[in-house]
């Protein structure tokens, strides 16, 4: 039985600490984490990491079941990111050997948050990553303020003032009341007749003008024959009063 092997004890509160175990024992690993029975307590996964040249196999313990208000607040790694923990939980470690077998060996809370890293995929330095942008330089600030929105962003075809937007607006607007004109226009020249009318109304005005041009002159050639009819019956009248 493997003597003095440190695992990793997950408290319920999300902390982690180092325990020595003097003489490991899978089967009791419950009571290390506070629990008064086995049940319900088992391995709930593995995860293989590759730290410093060394491959190592770390499994998580912990019950899946227990009661309200005793539930874990730790944050594993996938597969159990989403899987939720009651009381305390005990990470174990093994090393590869040689031989592909793997040897239990001593697990610490520096080397697990190494691991932790990892298994996550690597976290971001957010102080480095502040202090990358502290360094990087201002494109705009060479700009010219008549260049820039008031804002502060670069005047192009997708950002425009707020001011300029009213002016669209507007546009938009008169473009609706140019429309509206269009349709009275419209409306106006329906109510004009049509040239077929005209047509019509044409040449019934040059008949008429023809008639009344017909009428005019039979008037005044038979005016003239009866002015011709008068002046000769007066002519005779006279022939005859010299007669007598």
């Amino acid at each position: 039985m493997p003597q003095n092997i440190g695992i990793v004890i997950v408290e319920k509160t999300g902390v982690t600490k180092s325990l020595t175990i003097k003489e490991y024992n899978e089967e009791e690993l419950y009571k290390k984490c506070g629990f008064k029975k086995a049940t319900d307590f088992s391995k709930q996964t593995e995860w293989i990491v590759k730290l410093e040249g060394k491959k190592y196999l770390v499994s998580l313990y912990g019950k899946i079941d227990g009661k309200a208000n005793t539930e874990n607040k730790y944050d594993f790694p996938p597969p159990v990111d989403s899987v939720l923990f009651f009381g305390s939980c005990a990470l174990s470690c093994m090393l590869m050997q040689e031989d592909k077998t793997f040897l239990l060996t001593s697990l610490s809370v520096e080397m697990w948050a190494k691991m932790y890293e990892k298994l996550f995929g690597g976290f971001e330095d957010l102080a480095a990553t502040a202090a990358q942008d502290e360094m990087e330089v201002d494109e705009l600030a060479s700009i010219p303020k008549e260049k820039k929105t008031k804002d502060g962003y670069l005047k192009d075809g997708f950002v425009v003032d707020s001011d300029e937007g009213d002016e669209d607006g507007g546009g938009e607007e008169y473009s609706s009341e140019g429309e509206d004109e269009e349709d009275s226009d419209e409306l106006e020249d329906s109510n004009e007749p049509d040239d077929d009318d005209l047509d019509l109304e044409d040449i019934g005005s040059e008949l008429s003008s023809e008639e009344y041009d017909d009428s005019s002159d039979s008037d005044s050639s038979d005016s003239a024959s009866g002015s011709d009819s008068g002046s000769g019956s007066e002519d005779k009248k006279k022939k005859d009063k010299k007669n007598k």
